[in-house]
């Protein structure tokens, strides 16, 4: 993709300003994003022209119970990357979580040099899980970010523990849904909210979490 002089990009968010006074948006919008005008902007832009593995690691005593789920927000996050990050090259989550099931290490800059990787995100899923008693599905995650520089193996961005709970305000009853449709809607929740710090996007996509639940 070729990039558009500073002039050119100037006269694009002035057109974009324009309509969306006019009221509208949609289009235009869409647009903007893709060029990097989203309302809240990337915390970490170091991931464009880079090779990037992505690795979600549970901890031990979850890695029985929760192992498919790490795995899940891998090809999450990994799917999220693609989209929304210009010209990045992202390791294929099948082939990393072979590497893992083969390969008795756990430092995240030995992952990436085995993919011949510039970096490594990696996160720690501290907690996992989908039921609020016996009969409400409600979402809790939590879980800390790395990205790891493969040669020198320093970390170059990093997120405190952060929590997530979905939906934010209250439970689904599983008499409404089926847990395997619940737990791939919280995991795809997960992934987004990890995914977003590397990449602009608007926040009203957020709107509503709660009624998403029941969808």
């Amino acid at each position: 993709m070729k990039t558009l002089p500073f002039r050119s990009v100037g006269w694009c968010a002035a057109l974009v300003l324009l309509v969306a006074a006019a009221g509208c948006t949609g289009p235009l919008l869409t647009a903007a994003y893709l060029l990097g005008y989203g309302d809240t902007q990337a915390e970490f832009k170091g991931l464009k022209k880079k090779r990037v593995v992505v690795v979600c690691r549970p901890l031990v005593e979850l890695q029985y119970s929760n192992m498919n789920a790490s795995k899940m927000i891998s090809r999450g996050v990994v799917n999220l990357l693609r989209k929304n990050v210009s010209k990045i090259d992202v390791v294929d989550s099948q082939k990393t979580d072979e590497w893992l099931d083969n390969n008795n290490s756990d430092q995240y800059s030995e992952i990436g040099r085995a993919f011949d990787a510039d970096l490594v995100i990696g996160i720690d899923l501290l907690d996992f899980s989908i039921y609020q008693g016996q009969t409400l599905f409600r979402g809790k995650a939590n879980y800390e970010i790395k990205v790891i520089d493969c040669q020198t193996g320093r970390i170059v961005f990093q997120k405190s523990p952060h929590a997530c709970v979905w939906p934010p305000n209250t439970g689904v009853p599983t008499s409404e849904k089926q847990e395997s449709q619940f737990r791939q809607q919280f995991v795809g929740v997960v992934a987004d909210e990890i995914s977003r710090h590397f990449y602009a996007y608007d926040h009203r996509e957020k709107f509503a979490p709660d009624s998403q639940a029941f969808d």
